[in-house]
């Protein structure tokens, strides 16, 4: 499968809970950390959840 790299960019600061354990389970937990993981269905359900903290960088 292919890698997708994610970037941290909005703070986790007022959020939900669950918006914030989304970032840990994407392995992001500060700002600007980038992250790689496999390409799949739930990697792509994480990134949609909390689409206005991340980045796709490819």
């Amino acid at each position: 499968m292919a890698k997708i790299k994610i970037k941290q960019t909005g703070s986790p600061i007022r959020r939900t809970k669950d918006q914030r354990a989304t970032l840990i389970g994407l392995g992001l937990n500060k700002m600007h950390r980038v992250s790689e993981l496999e390409d799949s269905p739930e990697v792509r359900g994480m990134i949609q959840k909390v689409r206005h903290m991340v980045e796709v960088l490819g």
